[in-house]
């Protein structure tokens, strides 16, 4: 049997049942959006200290340009398109916006590029990485105390770690279907590691004075030799705190149940940091487990679309799972904003794989082996003969691949019977081809040109990468109509967050009590804003 060869079962014949089940109009219904991480960096390959540009208009209202962590960490959102090209359509638009306000930022020097790699450039000492500002009104306080409160938790090298969200949603899915899909997709997010993970090394800086398992390739890199992707192994988003969480996906309720635990249950080290410092500055926006649920990190999250002063949890549990926020994927340095369509397809045929496949109740015992899964293949992912947990036993990477690669050749078909042409099966024959030869994959692109040009600096490639990318994006047109369009968004935004500052009536610490009150999960508070 070949990788795309359908196994003759029971379970195929009920997968494929579904499959029938859906209607041309559902799979066309298929909605995506990108959210996207990068860092501004300096032509040396430093990280950049400007401010946001104000060309950009502001990061607490702009509805597509934003920052994440870091002053320094820009972040585009693309609305939710019918296909992949429309989505990287207004993805390069935004690209292209941002830069010709890089060009004219006059804090800065005029020639700061966005960094290409997940895994940060040259960063200064970890206290003067800029946080995120937002303001002077209590939401943009609020969003500055969160950040604050992430880097005593975690370290802020740690948060300057970018990547790629991509949402996504199909018409009639139910929220109990939806959490069997993240059951699913965490039983094989293996697999995505593998073919598209694009962070096998980093610049030395990054772990300086912390412990980690990578091995020494130059004075200035550290690398996995057969890593995919750091940026979800050890050396990412972890943390002893919420290791010590145990989140079910089994059920809405579940989740919600196990999410307010965390954002209720006091945790002695952060009580120990404390609310406030001596001089009254703030340190976090709360001493619980979790200061709000974004804080929560995993490969996938149910997502809603909150209302003002909503906190996310309440929105889940009064209406429902909306989409669900795929959060592993990697920026691809070769990829001129990071992924592409080919890559989008390939999620579309997964997802849908997780959706429609049986999905039993997940356990403690399975929870486990999918973490060390996760770990196995972002260090390991392309040694060969490398095995993963299943059920109690081990099957080799490449042999479960391939099985999942089978069980979601009807699928492609089926989206490219209602879409016309190849492309999903073309995607899914991508997938195989790096199944088979692990030298095609990112991860290994990445290495192979960092030796062959660049002395196997991490650094000096991805500087490069980003400068190409740059004059890739500068050299694209952008028409009178887009940048006008661009530049009233920016403008409006300003205005926004103007009248949010002058609406402000609660003084910011009972602001702050009331946003991270139990009560504020099950009760919408309509006079609080949302973090």
């Amino acid at each position: 049997m070949t990788q795309l060869q359908a196994p003759a079962n029971a379970i195929f014949q009920n997968r494929l049942s579904r499959l029938k089940a859906l209607t041309p109009r559902q799979l066309k219904g298929m909605r995506r959006g990108i959210e996207k991480e990068s860092l501004r960096a300096q032509p040396s390959g430093a990280l950049a200290l400007t401010p946001h540009p104000a060309a950009l208009g502001s990061a607490l209202t702009h509805p597509s340009i934003t920052t994440d962590f870091s002053e320094s960490q820009v972040e585009l959102v693309t609305s939710a398109h019918a296909s992949p090209e429309a989505a990287l359509a207004e993805l390069t638009q935004l690209h292209q916006f941002t830069y010709r306000a890089l060009q004219g930022n006059c804090e800065g020097s005029g020639d700061e590029m966005l960094w290409v790699s997940s895994m940060p450039c040259g960063l200064p000492t970890d206290e003067t990485i800029p946080i995120a500002r937002f303001g002077s009104s209590n939401v943009g306080r609020a969003k500055s105390v969160y950040r604050m409160g992430l880097s005593h938790r975690y370290g802020r090298r740690m948060q300057t770690i970018s990547g790629i969200h991509y949402n996504w949603s199909l018409p009639g899915v139910t929220s109990e279907q939806y959490f069997a899909l993240i059951r699913n997709f965490r039983r094989q997010a293996f697999l995505l590691l593998y073919l598209f993970g694009a962070s096998p090394a980093v610049c030395s800086s990054f772990v300086a004075g912390r412990q980690h398992e990578l091995q020494k390739l130059t004075d200035n890199t550290m690398y996995m030799p057969h890593g995919t992707s750091l940026r979800m192994g050890r050396l990412g988003y972890q943390s002893d705190a919420q290791a010590s969480l145990a989140v079910s996906y089994n059920s809405l309720e579940g989740y919600a149940a196990s999410l307010q635990d965390a954002l209720s249950r006091p945790y002695p080290a952060y009580e120990a940091v404390g609310i406030r410092n001596p001089g009254g500055d703030y340190n976090q926006l709360a001493t619980t487990l979790l200061q709000i649920e974004n804080e929560f990190y995993g490969t996938i999250r149910p997502k809603r679309v909150i209302r003002q002063g909503e906190r996310p949890l309440h929105a889940l549990r009064e209406r429902g799972v909306e989409y669900i926020e795929v959060r592993l994927m990697d920026l691809d340095p070769f990829e001129t904003v990071g992924i592409n369509a080919q890559t989008m397809r390939f999620i579309d045929v997964f997802l849908l794989h997780c959706l429609l496949s049986d999905s039993p109740p997940d356990t403690p015992a399975e929870i486990n082996e999918l973490k060390h899964n996760q770990h196995q293949t972002a260090a390991r992912g392309r040694e060969p003969g490398v095995m993963l947990k299943r059920q109690g036993g081990e099957v080799a990477l490449v042999e479960w691949g391939g099985e999942v690669l089978a069980q979601c050749a009807p699928i492609a078909a089926a989206l490219d019977a209602v879409h016309g042409g190849t492309q999903y099966r073309d995607a899914l024959a991508a997938a195989a081809a790096g199944l088979a030869d692990a030298d095609t994959l990112p991860s290994a692109r990445v290495l192979a040109a960092m030796e062959r040009d660049f002395d196997s600096s991490f650094v000096r490639f991805v500087r490069a990468q980003s400068l190409q990318t740059r004059d890739a994006l500068q050299s694209l047109p952008l028409t009178d109509e887009q940048l006008a369009r661009f530049t009233a968004l920016s403008e409006q935004s300003v205005e926004e967050r103007k009248k949010i500052e002058a609406a402000d009536s609660l003084p910011f610490e009972e602001y702050r009590q009331h946003y991270v009150s139990p009560e504020c999960l099950e009760v919408r508070v309509p006079e609080v804003a949302h973090v």
